[in-house]
């Protein structure tokens, strides 16, 4: 099998954080503007999965507002990665293999993997893996890991849950797997943040904003989206994915570990108050925010539920590699927003505030193509 890839040479985590189970795609040009992106996808020409949007670049006051979301949110974000990875270790054991879902979930397991050691003295190995909604997971990177750990032992992580696709893709892929008689996984996914309801382990189930949602590759190891195509994705190689090495002195992928790790022993006492209280809770998924997305489709004459996307992180995807056509509120003045009306305001989207919205904020993709589905 091929070997994983680990930084300097592949992002810019440490070795010892991540080991990507990715093929190296950083000489192959695969970026496209995003309208004409936007119109292949939508008319089914091509999946989102075959090319890459072009990377976000901030400007200085983006940046401004990121250094400040980091530092107001950072005892929250790392009140929400204790409970995750304590509610894993006590019902999972504390021998598991932590799988994040690059590229968002890549952060989020290795504050977990530093959780883990800071509190409780493990050392979890940790992987990210790519999975792409209506192609499954990357079934190579799932024999790799079924060779050197035991598959029951592995755990799946993500950053958060907007109405559950990735979830439902990642159940689908896995018990699909094993009812072929391939190995057999837990297919179950961690987050740090549930609003949508669709995963029993997480830290929160607030809609709050992710630090690490509003960035592209620079608040992710400088790794790009996974890429999955024909021409480059071969049976026997793992799912694609660039380094994007040139934009290194705009990286804040480590300045966001550890602004949330120097804040552990601050919400050590939090975390360990909360747990048996989020232990004891009733965790089943309800699937509420799926419910919720089919209204809102429904209310705005939206064609498919993959144009809504729901919570504070799906609609950040939306604005910086999208062609959003508006977003909706709850609340005008939510700070867990305030970079998403930045934004919207750079692009000119429209912003409307919707008071019994089910989520902080919603973004809605436009539709560019008269056949899109």
């Amino acid at each position: 099998m091929p070997p994983p890839l680990t930084g300097p040479a592949f992002g810019s985590y440490r070795p010892d954080e991540v080991s990507w189970l990715l093929k190296d795609l950083s000489a192959v040009g695969l970026e496209a503007d995003t309208a004409s992106r936007e119109r292949r996808i939508q008319s089914g020409q091509a999946h989102y999965a075959e090319s890459l949007p072009i990377e976000f670049q901030p400007d200085d006051a983006y940046q401004r507002l990121f250094a400040t979301v980091l530092a107001d949110s950072a005892s929250r974000l790392a009140t929400a990665v204790g409970l995750v990875t304590d509610l894993v270790l006590a019902e999972r054991g504390d021998d598991v293999t932590l799988v994040s879902l690059a590229r968002a979930g890549t952060p989020v397991g290795i504050l977990m993997k530093r959780w883990a050691a800071h509190r409780h003295g493990l050392d979890l190995p940790h992987y990210a893996v790519s999975i792409v909604r209506g192609r499954g997971i990357d079934e190579v990177a799932l024999a790799y890991l079924a060779h050197h750990h035991d598959p029951a032992r592995v755990v799946f992580v993500d950053g958060w849950t907007g109405k559950g696709a990735i979830a439902r893709e990642l159940h689908a892929a896995i018990t699909g797997l094993a009812a072929a008689g391939g190995p057999v996984f837990d297919p179950a996914l961690a987050v740090l943040a549930d609003p949508g309801s669709c995963v029993s382990h997480y830290g929160t189930r607030d809609d709050f904003l992710i630090a690490s949602a509003c960035l592209n590759s620079t608040v992710s190891g400088l790794v790009s989206r996974t890429v999955l195509n024909d021409t480059h994705i071969g049976p026997d190689d793992f799912h694609g994915a660039k380094f994007y090495a040139e934009l290194a002195a705009g990286d804040r992928s480590n300045q966001l570990l550890d602004a949330v790790t120097a804040r552990f022993a601050e919400v050590t006492a939090a975390v360990d108050a909360e747990l048996p209280a989020l232990q004891a809770a009733d965790r089943t998924p309800t699937w509420a925010g799926w419910t919720a997305v089919e209204e809102i489709r429904r209310r705005y004459g939206v064609s498919s539920v993959n144009f809504v996307k729901p919570g504070v992180g799906e609609t950040t995807r939306v604005l910086l590699r999208r062609t959003p056509d508006r977003v909706l509120v709850r609340d005008l003045n939510n700070p867990d927003h305030a970079h998403i009306r930045l934004l919207a305001g750079q692009r000119g989207v429209p912003v409307e505030v919707v008071p019994d919205l089910a989520y902080a904020c919603v973004g809605l993709i436009e539709q560019v193509t008269a056949d899109a589905q």
